[in-house]
């Protein structure tokens, strides 16, 4: 099977509240750890009421104790809203409760919006040193030294893995320079996505985690009995991301017969392109657009996110990728 994980946002629903995303969510990652699936990451946004995993650490080990052997973790933490030590702390204790399922993925945007970040009590300056900072956190999962006077209590000695997460080739560059896994956030950024993965593979410089550079892109994947079904699914991630570019948003919309009516050209050439690493069909189309997408970019996994409103649906668009995997081969 090619190497597939997935990305959850926790949508919440019109109509429905957080504590209910988060129950679908868990179903949705005792389904994937069920099916094969590699890893189950979820994101830290702050502000927003269509996503319910603003607790990112909280929400990491609810669905960690609720799975068995899918590896679970952020997509990531968005180190300039934090300290270092603390997420050391956090990291370290979920590592301690569910060893050698926990991943740390790191982002330097503030995941929410200005006003925001203030209420985070964050200088809007600090991720001028999110290169320093994440240096700084993986001091604190090295073994303790003797004397040290500041350690994370649990992290030290736990080697909880890092990756960098990206949409520029900030991301991709620091993380060829530190030798991490490198995730790009093709589901929303895919301009860069060549350039990017490039620069790292050209950059890379070996580490104590990583020999060789190992690139996971994150994209949308819907799958369904037909193609019409998927598209017609796929209208409520076309809603979401036209809400995006008005600055609307909201919960997550059921899909809709004719997206046409909703936007202009304008619009709808925006969020064409947004969703450009977006591959929508049965299963057969899926299949030859993932496959042409693994072969240009050489990708060594890939994570996906699927934003379906129905949760049955949802279930089986996962099921129905994870026979897609077992057909999928490397570059």
């Amino acid at each position: 099977m090619f190497p597939l994980s997935v990305l959850d946002l926790v949508p919440v629903k019109i109509d429905k509240t957080p504590a209910d995303a988060l129950t679908e969510s868990l179903e949705l990652a005792q389904h994937a750890d069920g099916l094969g699936y590699l890893r189950y990451w979820v994101a830290e946004h702050h502000n927003m009421v269509g996503i319910a995993s603003a607790a990112t650490s909280v929400v990491i080990g609810y669905l960690a104790a609720g799975t068995k052997n899918i590896r679970i973790g952020a997509g990531g933490i968005m180190l300039p809203n934090h300290s270092p030590l603390v997420i050391a702390e956090q990291f370290g204790t979920l590592e301690s409760l569910y060893p050698n399922r926990i991943d740390l993925g790191l982002g330097r945007a503030p995941g929410t919006d200005q006003l925001t970040w203030q209420a985070l009590r964050r200088d809007p300056r600090s991720s001028d040193q999110f290169p320093q900072d994440v240096q700084e956190l993986q001091g604190y999962f090295e073994p303790v030294k003797e004397n040290q006077s500041v350690q994370a209590v649990p992290g030290g000695n736990l080697k909880v893995p890092l990756w960098m997460l990206g949409s520029s080739l900030f991301g991709a560059q620091l993380a060829a320079q530190l030798g991490l896994p490198y995730a790009f956030a093709s589901h929303f950024a895919p301009a860069s996505l060549d350039h990017a993965l490039e620069q790292y593979r050209h950059l890379f410089k070996p580490s104590s985690q990583l020999t060789k550079p190992y690139a996971m892109p994150c994209i949308s994947v819907i799958v369904a009995d037909t193609n019409e079904q998927a598209e017609y699914l796929f209208s409520s991630m076309q809603q979401r991301f036209l809400g995006m570019i008005r600055n609307r948003r909201g919960k997550l919309l059921p899909p809709i017969d004719n997206i046409e009516n909703c936007w202009s050209p304008m619009e709808k050439a925006q969020v064409e392109s947004m969703l450009s690493c977006a591959f929508i069909g049965c299963a057969a189309t899926v299949k030859d657009k993932l496959q042409h997408f693994i072969n240009r970019t050489q990708a060594d996994e890939l994570i996906v996110n699927a934003g379906i409103f129905d949760q049955s649906a949802k279930l089986h668009s996962y099921e129905l990728l994870a026979d897609i995997g077992k057909q999928l081969v490397h570059a």
